[in-house]
């Protein structure tokens, strides 16, 4: 039961690295799988027999999730974006409480907390709005470019690694998002094995920072984190209408919503 339902977390994450407007982060955080993702990935020979238990289905979904899911939920943000976004924005809302009674579980709340929290939200939300911009400035021809790949595969990590962060804008901002989408969809290893080279190099590096942060700053990390992800929920909003689709919009919002609550409850199970 657990590998199904990791491998299921895995596919929506390994998605979310492709979703405009979406980050892998943000679902890791809200399947409150964040820290411990963090901690077996940083510490994988430590305890290898469990961590790999625990990281295996997250990997083959993730895999699953680039190549198929996320193909198929870029269809619905596109030909159904109202009712996909109203239930996405219900599972990240969802998590919210929860993700608050982790950030105070060390120290209970502080009132400066927020600062991080306001500051990230507006963070994640510039980020996300660069999304209909940077296309019409940056065309980057890279295909035979290894070392720029790895530079942005270095980068895209940040995306991956850090909830809120969208690894779309930060493709697109070095010209590589198109080059990207077309590789996955060809399985071009010409691209994906140096992209690949720089988001394991990116990745472990801003794993350790990230860690440093939870062990020394726990509080402030998560209020920066759930800023993040209310960022990605304004984002997210694609306005409303009293129809039918509405309608059904609302339906799903209640129940990825009420599934957004049970999750920290499926994880202890």
């Amino acid at each position: 039961m657990n590998f199904i339902l990791n491998f299921l977390k895995g596919t929506l994450i390994g998605a979310g690295a492709i979703l405009p407007g979406i980050s892998s982060g943000v679902f890791c955080v809200i399947f409150g799988i964040y820290e411990k993702l963090v901690n077996s990935v940083l510490n994988l020979f430590h305890d290898f027999k469990n961590n790999i238990v625990f990281l295996f289905p997250l990997g083959l979904g993730g895999l699953v999730g680039i190549l198929l899911v996320g193909k198929l939920l870029n269809f619905l943000f596109t030909t159904y974006p109202m009712p996909t976004k109203f239930c996405f924005i219900g599972l990240i809302l969802g998590s919210i409480p929860v993700l608050f009674k982790r950030a105070n579980n060390n120290r209970g709340f502080r009132l400066h907390y927020l600062i991080f929290l306001i500051f990230t939200f507006l963070l994640g939300v510039l980020c996300i709005k660069l999304e209909s911009i940077l296309p019409n400035y940056f065309d980057v021809q890279v295909s035979n470019s290894y070392f720029y790949l790895i530079f942005a595969g270095f980068f895209m990590s940040i995306g991956i690694v850090v909830p809120g962060v969208s690894s779309s804008v930060i493709l697109m901002s070095l010209g590589l998002y198109s080059t990207y989408l077309n590789a996955i969809s060809s399985v071009n290893l010409h691209i994906l094995l140096p992209l690949g080279i720089g988001i394991l190099i990116g990745g472990f590096i801003f794993l350790k920072l990230i860690q440093f942060l939870l062990c020394n700053y726990h509080s402030q990390t998560f209020y920066a984190i759930i800023g993040f992800v209310l960022g990605s929920v304004l984002i997210l909003y694609p306005g409303f209408s009293w129809n039918l689709e509405g309608l059904f919009s609302i339906l799903l919002f209640a129940i990825s919503f009420w599934i957004g609550l049970k999750f920290e409850k499926l994880e202890n199970s």
